[in-house]
């Protein structure tokens, strides 16, 4: 018996006790958002006292008042603990560390693929001064390295003392690669010492994107190059039958997960507000046809739990959703929009 179905809505609707039709179907509209048609609502109610899961109660007036059985109580007990295992088994209960997500997401062939796109769209050249703006722990120095050659300079800026640490770590032997702890608002460097600069997935994180963009520019040099890939978390699609529940789960990342849910499609604006030439914005849609390959990148049982908490969605209609997730043919999809901008020469 599955969650969605109209006996199990019905003994969910029980558990806090003895109800008639009407306050069956309004317990079950509360949590679900939909109520059952008679013929449902009637036809489970007999189904379910055929199979002695509920019974009824002498009536005081007209209204048939029924409750919840031994029997009854257990079948839901038993497909609690089943969806707990199975939420364990596909989905992540702990949030990974960042340093282990970020690598986790690099270590992907579509990480490994648009980073490529992104040093193509740089156009570093040997000799260059190059700076990726929220390094992390130093996930892309080394291949940056390779592009300025021994004659350029590698500068990895983050604001993190952690981050700041393994990518010195992980750098170590790279002689033109430094790491300078930094705030990507305030720039340690001169006007126009900048050849060219990067940010991965950065700026939906910032407090002031476009203050952000407008010191990238003073640092950069005339000619000089940025290039930008973020995601737009509103083009976040899962396929699910409950349309509604996903678009609420979608909100949910868009509005509260991430700072600046939409920076994907508003890049090419700022970017020009600052006084850059746009030449090129590509987009590079993640296709999950996995849930496990998912998750390691959406979080999808965390980010559900806070969708929950913070009211996008209801308990029950979670499960549903996750039950979904977990043994239906899934999935899901996302944008990320690589911007090239360029000052003027």
């Amino acid at each position: 018996m599955r969650t969605n179905d109209a006996q199990m809505l019905v003994l969910c609707a029980l558990t806090d006790g003895p109800l008639h039709g009407y306050a069956i179907n309004a317990a079950i509209e509360r949590v679900s958002g939909r109520r059952l048609g008679a013929g449902s609502l009637y036809g489970a109610l007999a189904r379910l006292e055929a199979k002695q899961l509920v019974e009824p109660l002498e009536a005081e007036d007209r209204r048939r008042t029924v409750r919840l059985t031994r029997a009854g109580r257990e079948l839901l007990e038993r497909e609690a603990h089943s969806m707990a295992r199975l939420s364990g088994r596909v989905f992540e209960s702990a949030v990974p560390d960042e340093v282990g997500y970020l690598d986790r997401v690099a270590a992907t062939e579509l990480g490994r693929s648009y980073k490529s796109d992104m040093l193509d769209a740089l156009d570093v050249r040997p000799g260059d001064t190059a700076v990726d703006l929220g390094c992390g722990p130093g996930t892309d120095l080394a291949s940056l390295a390779g592009a300025v050659t021994p004659s350029g300079r590698v500068i990895g800026v983050d604001s993190s003392q952690e981050m700041v640490e393994r990518a010195r770590g992980r750098t170590e032997g790279l002689a033109a690669v430094e790491v300078q702890l930094a705030d990507v608002h305030g720039l340690p460097f001169g006007d126009g010492s900048i050849d060219r600069a990067r940010t991965d997935r950065v700026l939906q994180h910032v407090a002031d994107p476009a203050k952000a963009l407008a010191e990238v520019r003073r640092v950069l040099r005339p000619g000089g190059r940025l290039v930008m890939g973020e995601p737009d978390w509103d083009s976040l699609t899962i396929d699910c039958p409950d349309i509604d529940v996903a678009r609420a789960y979608t909100h949910h990342i868009t509005d509260k997960v991430v700072r600046n849910g939409v920076i994907g499609r508003q890049l090419a604006r700022l970017a020009q507000d600052a006084g850059f030439a746009v030449p090129a914005v590509v987009p590079v849609t993640s296709v999950f046809r996995d849930v496990h390959a998912a998750d390691q990148v959406l979080g999808l049982q965390r980010n559900t739990e806070r969708a929950v908490a913070a009211g996008h969605l209801s308990a029950p209609a979670s499960q549903e959703w996750l039950d979904h997730l977990a043994t239906g043919p899934f999935f899901a999809a996302v944008t990320l929009y690589i911007v090239v901008a360029e000052a003027a020469s």
